[in-house]
């Protein structure tokens, strides 16, 4: 790998300044945001964890609500990617079925974890109805996340490997609603065994997608 002149990296490391200003703003607020909610969420709290200042806050977003908004697009949305879209991709050559199973039982389960819930289903239900701004955001992340395991559903119905009786669209809104549907349980008991029995069901479920003949030789549901 080609290394640069170390003065044009020192001159490139402060170009880049402003934008890991930015970056450090958006996790601290996403911090906030995940502990206290975004109506609770306090800017100077964020300011404090970052020691940047209002002006320079202002700087990079224009408002709250514009902060609010990034979260949303830039990290709420970049964890369902990662934890669901890029791997699924990455299991192409994969039946689905294992891949989706794969992803469940990785979903963290620590008690830290389940104290707080899921960050999008938090701001789903805080700022839904508040706010259609917010709303169009939320959906845009669900809608990409269903259209993500449809399209890994429809690739093993065409390899034979996933039951063709099933309508892809709405078996991945279903995963959905399980998935979510234990986090928000898990957080209400405050007990990573709601979110554990959870995981045991919604594999069970997965593994009855699979197309006949099509189970996985060695390994319980």
């Amino acid at each position: 790998m080609l290394l640069a002149p170390k003065k044009l990296q020192r001159s490139a490391a402060r170009l880049r300044d402003p934008q890991r200003t930015r970056q450090r703003l958006l996790q601290a607020a996403f911090r906030e945001v995940y502990r206290y909610g975004f109506q609770s969420a306090g800017i100077d709290t964020i300011l404090a964890a970052t020691n940047v200042t209002k002006g320079a806050l202002y700087h990079h977003f224009e408002s709250k609500e514009a902060l609010g908004h990034a979260i949303i697009e830039e990290v709420v949305a970049e964890i369902t990617a990662d934890r669901w879209m890029r791997p699924l991709r990455q299991s192409k050559d994969q039946n689905p079925v294992d891949a989706l199973i794969g992803i469940v039982r990785a979903i963290p389960a620590r008690p830290s974890d389940v104290k707080r819930g899921c960050p999008l289903v938090n701001l789903t239900q805080e700022m839904s109805l508040l706010n259609e701004h917010f709303r169009k955001r939320l959906e845009k992340i669900f809608t990409a996340w269903q259209e993500g395991i449809a399209v890994a559903l429809r690739d093993g119905q065409s390899a034979g490997t996933v039951r063709r009786d099933l309508v892809p669209e709405e078996t991945a809104s279903f995963l959905i609603a399980m998935v979510e549907g234990y986090e928000v349980l898990a957080k209400n008991a405050q007990d990573p065994k709601v979110w554990n029995v959870g995981t045991k069901n919604i594999v069970t479920w997965l593994s009855s997608l699979r197309a006949p003949g099509k189970g996985k030789r060695g390994s319980l549901p």
